[in-house]
């Protein structure tokens, strides 16, 4: 008999059907049993009866353990008190293998031990949750610069130089006589995509070797990083505050049950519609001397102080022309006020932070190849780049959007270490 999946059991109602799936717990009430079976797409409860179930199944269940593998097989019953409204009345199972004693109990386990565990840890409801919102997250990215006309452009992940600094690059012997490094971001090559395509976006892995342990940070985190050529800042922006706006409907759309199995406040997600609010870095320098909490200019914001800024809004908040000595070599000066960058960061509210940094880029090869004597970086490394600004230049904006904040904002986690699959932390490289 051919298999389906819990997800679309409803279609089967009354009809005898094989699943294939792993236990997660299960209980016995006289001559009575429950079993919950998973497969990846949802639950069901199969209930077995001493003298309808297969007495072979009926044998079999005493030595069930927690994920085991099995392949359930019985009729769809249409019941509202089962979880999800629907259960198997068992005839048969088969047991595809026997699991040992499982880790990871229904009791209280400490971080350290679940992270240890993560490869099982994943297979948590919660976790479920949260995984299947990444992946909505990203598929509802996709689907918006698809719909916008972009295309997509893989990035290369061993690069020759820096792009955010050269303190937190991980570095590799590239066949013994050449120095590679992981990339920080894929910017740089969109940048050099957007003058062949228009525009461009990718969708991957990047890199920091930065020592930070806080609730924000990974080793490991994926971005998506669209470039658009004839941009300037303004586009950019919009261009952002539509994308935030078109992931979190795609969520509060197709995924109410995880976000119910979060127990997330929903009314706070609904809220982020257009427009956002829009300020400048001296304006957010004010509510935080207003808040008691004064910076010198020219500082960056931390942790605490964008929180104290993204608490006085109720959705995303953008924050543009920041002081041009705290960004990056790239971000084009304000031509009418040469000491700030053409930059925008976007804060989650809630207390999330920078979801989003971007900005335009300097287009002027004369002034790009200043900048990167400057930062006292390889000019061989930066040729090709000053390439796509000798050949054709034209003002050009782009952005990325860290998934794992993203995601951790969507689903209100209060450590990003949640929101990726396996996790790399300064401490963690295992799983």
């Amino acid at each position: 008999m051919s298999s389906v999946s819990i997800s679309a059991i409803g279609q089967y109602d009354g009809q005898d059907v094989t699943i294939y799936g792993w236990m997660t717990h299960k209980r016995s009430s006289g001559r009575i049993s429950f079993l919950m079976l998973r497969d990846g797409t949802g639950s069901i409860q199969a209930t077995c009866v001493q003298g309808e179930t297969d007495q072979h199944a009926v044998d079999l269940y005493p030595k069930l353990t927690q994920e085991s593998s099995l392949a359930v097989t019985g009729t769809v019953r249409r019941d509202e008190r089962a979880p999800g409204g629907y259960e198997l009345l068992v005839s048969r199972i088969e047991v595809l293998q026997l699991a040992e004693t499982y880790p990871i109990s229904p009791k209280e386990h400490g971080v350290g031990f679940l992270m240890d565990h993560r490869h099982l840890w994943i297979r948590s409801p919660r976790q479920q949750a949260i995984l299947r919102i990444r992946h909505t997250v990203i598929n509802a990215a996709r689907r918006f610069f698809d719909d916008e006309g972009f295309t997509l452009l893989d990035a290369p992940i061993l690069t020759p130089s820096s792009c955010e600094g050269t303190t937190t690059l991980f570095e590799t012997d590239y066949f013994g006589d050449r120095k590679a490094f992981l990339s920080q971001s894929g910017q740089l090559y969109m940048e050099a995509g957007a003058m062949a395509l228009g525009k461009v976006y990718c969708c991957g892995p990047t890199f920091r070797a930065e020592k930070s342990k806080t609730r924000r940070h990974l080793t490991e985190f994926w971005m998506i990083e669209p470039e658009v050529a004839f941009a300037d800042l303004d586009i950019i922006m919009k261009l952002a505050e539509g994308l935030v706006v078109a992931v979190i409907k795609e969520v509060l759309k197709t995924r109410e049950p995880e976000l119910y199995q979060l127990e997330r406040d929903v009314a706070k997600l609904e809220k982020v519609e257009s427009p956002f609010p829009v300020i400048s870095y001296d304006e957010a320098m004010k509510i935080l001397e207003d808040a008691g909490e004064p910076l010198s200019w020219g500082e960056d914001f931390g942790a605490g102080q964008e929180t104290i800024i993204s608490n006085h809004f109720d959705k995303p908040v953008l924050i543009h022309r920041y002081p041009a000595e705290i960004k990056a070599f790239y971000m084009k000066n304000d031509p009418d006020r040469s000491e700030v960058a053409l930059c925008v960061d976007m804060l989650a509210p809630e207390g999330y932070g920078e979801i989003i940094g971007g900005g335009q880029r300097e287009d002027d090869p004369t002034i790009l190849k200043e900048k990167i004597d400057e930062a006292e970086l390889p000019a061989e490394a930066f040729a090709w780049y000053l390439d796509v600004r000798r050949y054709g230049s034209v003002p050009h904006a782009g952005f990325g959007l860290g998934i794992e904040r993203t995601v951790g904002w969507i689903c209100g986690l209060e450590h990003v270490r949640e929101s990726i699959p396996f996790p790399r932390l300064m401490d963690r490289l295992y799983p």
